[in-house]
């Protein structure tokens, strides 16, 4: 069986479109710039490997509590 170089890109493109929205969706509990969060692992996962990586250690990460920093002032 051959792979076209056209379908693996796109099988890439579409890696780091799920995993750009996976990170966005973790970013949101786990960091205060859920933007950037994002972005970094749909940059990261054009490597497939550093994306999947990159999603371990966000779902590690313990969660920032904005409501009850911001409810203390």
């Amino acid at each position: 069986m051959n792979l076209n170089a056209t379908v693996v890109g796109q099988v890439i493109v579409i890696f780091a479109l799920v995993v750009g929205v996976a990170s966005y969706f973790l970013g949101r509990r786990k960091t205060q710039s859920p933007i950037l969060a994002g972005v970094l692992g749909a940059v990261l996962s054009i490597v497939p490997l550093f994306g999947l990586i990159y999603l371990v250690v966000l779902m590690l990460k313990s969660d920032v509590n904005l409501g009850a920093s911001t409810a203390n002032r």
